[in-house]
């Protein structure tokens, strides 16, 4: 009977420890493409970082994407951990792409769909290029285990969304797929009040990394308070632990703010995004095309190429930030579930 009840136990272990060879939500992971750089990692317990593509095809033009991308993964990889970007080619989600892939992937450009979670079946069955956004990403990564993603700014809540219900797919990816995501805050072109408020609903823990105020991608602040507020990043770790062991489900939201020297004028942005959705609403411009619109028009209202330059190079030294931290996230967190097997094989070996 103990014996039963030691291999139950060590069952349950071996699924925590390995998402992607259980659960029911994984019943698509034969139909991606795992590079073997991250297949080995994840085999292996190594730290894997999800980073999304959209970055890539609709962020910036060929070849600065590419050598971002390029960049991007060099700075992962010198913390110790392996990148896995992740895309849809030619109808196979990707998780890890090559040189070759990154660089045909940045050649497509905007001719690659972008893709929330709602697009992948279309994007796999017509064969389709899918550049993976956030909610995209977080569900590929999910369903082949890696549990920690890190990227720029997530969707939210759309100005005046109580009444075009415009919400983006990425708040209720955070409530129903147990990833850790860790971002700048949320793009301050969107209604931060209220996404903090969708996100609440959908049960999401969300956490500020040494501030007690939600950032706002290009600013520090945003006027709005956080729940939860983690110093270091072994709390990081702690939190993305607790939150795996419980089997809540629900993702969590680590946002950290861009360093104030880097920080651009809060007021001078505000401004821009009020004459920028002006603009889009006269021009009738929703949905999945509203926020490459407003991220454009910010930059160019804000002075033109130089400043927008400026801004981008802003914008790359916060990533370099936030991938700084997450490598040492999932150094600890990984660390902690090692002693945690240690732990209980130690535990059941009495029993």
């Amino acid at each position: 009977m103990a014996s039963s009840s030691s291999l139950s136990r060590l069952s349950n272990l071996c699924r925590h420890f390995n998402p992607s060879k259980s659960s029911d939500n994984n019943k698509g992971v034969g139909l991606i493409k795992v590079s073997p750089e991250v297949s080995e990692a994840l085999s292996n317990g190594g730290p894997v970082v999800a980073l999304e593509s959209t970055i890539i095809s609709h962020g910036m033009p060929y070849p600065k994407n590419l050598e971002t991308a390029k960049e991007v993964e060099a700075i992962v990889r010198g913390k110790g951990a392996v990148p896995a970007t992740i895309a849809i080619l030619d109808g196979i989600p990707c998780v890890g792409l090559s040189v070759v892939e990154l660089e045909r992937l940045a050649n497509l450009g905007t001719q690659a769909q972008k893709t929330a979670r709602r697009d992948i079946a279309h994007v796999v069955a017509s064969k389709g290029n899918g550049a993976t956004t956030v909610s995209a990403t977080m569900l590929i990564a999910s369903m082949v285990g890696i549990s920690v993603f890190v990227t720029g700014g997530i969707g939210g809540v759309h100005r005046h969304g109580e009444n075009t219900m415009d919400i983006s797919s990425d708040l209720t990816e955070l409530g129903r797929t147990p990833v850790a995501v860790i971002s700048a805050g949320v793009k301050s072109i969107l209604d931060i009040p209220r996404t903090l408020e969708y996100l609440e609903t959908q049960g999401v823990c969300v956490a500020a990394y040494k501030t007690n105020e939600f950032p706002a991608f290009f600013t520090r602040t945003s006027g709005c308070k956080v729940p939860c507020r983690v110093d270091t990043a072994e709390e990081c770790a702690r939190l993305i632990d607790a939150n795996m062991k419980l089997g809540l489900g629900t993702g969590i939201l680590i946002a950290v703010p861009i360093p104030q020297e880097h920080e651009a004028s809060g007021s001078l942005i505000d401004s821009v995004i009020q004459r920028a959705l002006k603009e889009a609403r006269d021009k009738n411009i929703t949905g999945n095309a509203e926020t490459p619109f407003l991220l454009a028009r910010v930059n160019e209202l804000t002075g033109g190429a130089s400043l927008s330059s400026s801004i981008l190079s802003q914008l790359w030294f916060l990533f370099s930030v936030l991938w700084n931290l997450v490598s040492v996230v999932i150094y600890c967190y990984h660390h902690m579930l090692f002693m945690s097997w240690i732990w209980l094989n130690n535990f059941l070996t009495n029993c």
